[in-house]
């Protein structure tokens, strides 16, 4: 899929949508945590316990995925007017929003290298875009 230009987001706008949502998501672990400690009886979750990583992986996991096929955009996005729309335009299903979590991990895994690439691509695309076939759209401005 080709978006116009005007519609693509720029890597900043694409990061500053990241860092909004990375602030909702620490305060939903906060919550999850919580959570947590009061089923294992007030116990913290040990260091490096994988059962808690597997359970706050869920947690991101419910939190994108849910956002994207729900209303097409996390809260992040929705304020830099972002939308997660599939090869045809459309809303994502369950499936190409699964795609695009596990690879939105493998982009930042080598230092956000799969972000940064959106600097160098052709069309903007960060490797999560590619790999998942799923795309950021920039809605225009209501005035």
């Amino acid at each position: 899929m080709s978006i116009a230009e005007e519609h693509r987001p720029s890597l900043l706008r694409r990061l500053a949508a990241v860092l909004y949502d990375g602030m909702l998501l620490i305060a939903l672990w906060m919550g999850a945590g919580a959570l947590w400690i009061g089923f294992h009886g007030g116990n913290a979750a040990p260091a490096g316990d994988g059962a808690f990583r597997l359970y706050l992986l869920a947690v991101a996991y419910a939190f994108f995925v849910g956002f994207w096929i729900w209303g097409g955009r996390t809260l992040g996005m929705q304020a830099w007017r972002l939308r997660l729309i599939d090869a045809d335009g459309n809303r994502v299903t369950v499936r190409a929003a699964t795609n695009r979590f596990v690879a939105s991990i493998l982009s930042w895994l080598p230092a956000g290298a799969g972000f940064l690439w959106a600097l160098v691509d052709r069309e903007g695309l960060t490797w999560h875009d590619r790999l998942s076939k799923t795309y950021l759209y920039l809605e225009p401005k209501i005035r």
